[in-house]
């Protein structure tokens, strides 16, 4: 096959079907990037979930002297100083807790006023209003259950609360924006085979004649299809090179500058160029890789004689 012969039938190709290469090139470019940011942000979930849960404390809020008129756990009036001793000895013989810190209610009521001082209801708290509480630091965070059953409804304890439950309620969220993502991907990648089989074959179509009299001088079915899937793999790879660029803009301007998320948003451990950069040569292959196979197989009984 004369490799000249095939690049000049493609350029004749994509620049007779202009306008529809172009939609090509869009949808596909669009579907990829779709498909690219779904990936990197499967990526940033797991990273988050990892960077968060070894964060994740479990607390255990104790009882103080108001909450006996207004919650039943506190019944029995505020934590005493033997019971708080007791959940300290029982938390440290526990071999799923790392580490446990005491927050007294100045402490507590300090690290409230650092964190809402501007709120109205700062200036009406008192330290005595606020439980003193301890934080434990597991092992394993998924152990949590062993701690509320073994703390929950004992004398003195108000609530025990996980704050894993706080960031499940998070990620929960970011996964459903995350097939929310897919769906709009495949909708697009369907639109996009569908653009590229027209495409294809509208190409064909206005080239009937010259493959009609290549049958005739006896040319193989592959050496006529090869103008017509070249030119869909082209094409799509211009469109995965768009969907690239697309990748690494994004992740350029909206983490590292611009937006500048990653200086705006320290607490959150983003995905690195790596991750970014190892999706880029999957999205080129699938560019290239399915318009091609669209096209060999709407051609092969389009071009059937």
């Amino acid at each position: 096959m004369r490799a000249q012969f095939v690049l000049s039938e493609i350029g004749v190709g994509l620049r007779r079907n202009l306008t529809m290469t172009f939609a090509v090139v869009v949808s596909v470019a669009l579907s990829l990037a779709l498909f690219g940011a779904s990936l990197l942000l499967s990526d940033q979930v797991n990273t988050m979930k990892g960077f968060w849960y070894d964060k994740v404390n479990v607390s255990i809020f104790l009882c103080n002297k108001s909450d006996g008129e207004t919650d039943p756990n506190c019944a029995k009036g505020a934590v005493t100083g033997e019971q708080k001793k007791q959940i300290l000895v029982d938390l440290k013989k526990m071999p799923t807790v790392d580490k446990v810190v005491h927050e007294s209610s100045d402490e507590a009521y300090k690290h409230y006023k650092e964190q809402f001082g501007d709120s109205p209801l700062a200036s009406s708290l008192t330290p005595d209003q606020l439980q003193e509480s301890y934080r434990i630091k597991l092992k394993d965070p998924e152990n949590y259950k062993v701690i509320a059953s073994a703390f929950a409804g004992r004398d003195g304890v108000q609530s025990v609360q996980d704050q894993k439950g706080i960031l499940e309620n998070l990620f929960v969220m970011l996964g459903g924006m995350n097939w929310a993502a897919r769906a709009v991907m495949a909708l697009m990648l369907v639109v996009a085979l569908m653009l590229i089989v027209n495409t294809v074959r509208v190409s064909a179509f206005s080239r009937r004649r010259e493959t009609g009299i290549m049958r005739l001088v006896g040319a193989s079915g592959f050496y006529i299809q090869a103008p017509f899937i070249m030119e869909a793999a082209v094409a799509g790879l211009i469109g995965g090179i768009g969907a690239s660029a697309m990748l690494v803009l994004g992740r350029y301007f909206i983490i590292d500058h611009g937006l500048a998320l990653s200086e705006k948003l320290n607490l959150i451990n983003f995905i690195g160029w790596d991750a970014v950069l190892t999706k880029l040569p999957l999205i080129l292959a699938t560019s290239v890789l399915m318009p091609a196979l669209a096209a060999f197989f709407a051609l092969r009984k389009y071009l059937k004689v």
